[in-house]
């Protein structure tokens, strides 16, 4: 037998003794295989609420950074949508104040939301591209896509948000009485509000924009 054989058939038995030792890889590999979509979720869904732990982490940290600005004073209200309960209402509604003393955190709040949701939206498109769905497609074009579904999403969940914001923050910290405390634990529930919309919402658009194309494909585009 050559040398090269030789190489070859240490190659060989060398791989075949790394996946014997991990059943948990070829079995994942197996059920990969049947059930592609299953498996594809269940990766997202992983990736997804390690995004969400950032979230929470990334926060309280920008909120309390911008806090000690003068942006907190500056009202942020943007697109008048109409009235409700006789007050005007907002898509983005961040009155000015301290949400702490019963204001909406003005225009440090909505940096603190929208700069996490920003930086934690452009990990997730590249773990999820590269690892849940393992695109080969244009990156560019996939981006697009990605950016104006990010605006889209936005705009619903800052809709959404402008009934949920005042009843979640009133019950930590005037129903509980819970002060600074509840005021951190609205910030979080809200967080997780937002990150529950995205997580229901990309999935779909992830699985159409993120594709796995041939070599063919590749060279047409």
């Amino acid at each position: 037998m050559s040398e090269r054989q030789g190489q070859t058939g240490e190659v060989a038995a060398s791989a075949e003794e790394s996946t014997s030792r991990y059943g948990i890889v070829r079995w994942w590999q197996r059920f990969s295989d049947r059930h592609e979509t299953v498996a594809q979720f269940i990766v997202f869904f992983i990736l997804s609420n390690g995004v969400t732990v950032l979230q929470l982490i990334l926060m309280p940290v920008l909120k309390a950074i911008f806090n000690g600005t003068s942006l907190v004073g500056i009202s942020f209200r943007f697109w008048h949508m109409g009235t409700v309960g006789g007050k005007p209402y907002y898509l983005f509604d961040y009155a000015s104040g301290a949400i702490s003393n019963g204001g909406g955190g003005g225009l440090a709040y909505f940096l603190a939301v929208e700069i996490t949701l920003l930086i934690a939206q452009i990990i997730n498109f590249f773990l999820q591209r590269n690892i849940t769905f393992k695109s080969n497609s244009s990156v560019w074009k996939a981006a697009f896509w990605y950016i104006l579904a990010y605006i889209v999403i936005t705009v619903i969940a800052a809709a959404l948000q402008g009934w949920y914001k005042d009843p979640i923050y009133g019950f930590f910290q005037n129903t509980l009485n819970w002060g600074g405390v509840g005021t951190t634990v609205a910030d979080l529930v809200t967080m997780i509000i937002n990150s529950a919309i995205s997580f229901w919402v990309f999935f779909p658009i992830f699985k159409v924009i993120f594709k796995q194309v041939s070599d063919e494909e590749k060279a047409e585009d």
